[in-house]
């Protein structure tokens, strides 16, 4: 397990800081751009979860 660890500690195939980054940024920008829609969409969603469960 410890060799195991090593090697994926060392592999350098995996996603960069860049990468990383980059993609942070993307996401970041899409919830800034469809804020209002993706607040409406959870707000009917928790509404929706609230109303079904009163019936159990």
């Amino acid at each position: 397990m410890k060799k195991l660890w090593c090697r994926f500690w060392r592999e350098e195939d995996g996603i960069g800081v860049v990468e990383m980054i980059l993609i942070l940024v993307v996401l970041i920008g899409l919830v800034i751009i469809f804020k209002s829609q993706l607040t409406t969409l959870v707000n009917t969603i928790f509404e929706k979860i609230t109303s079904q469960s009163a019936t159990i």
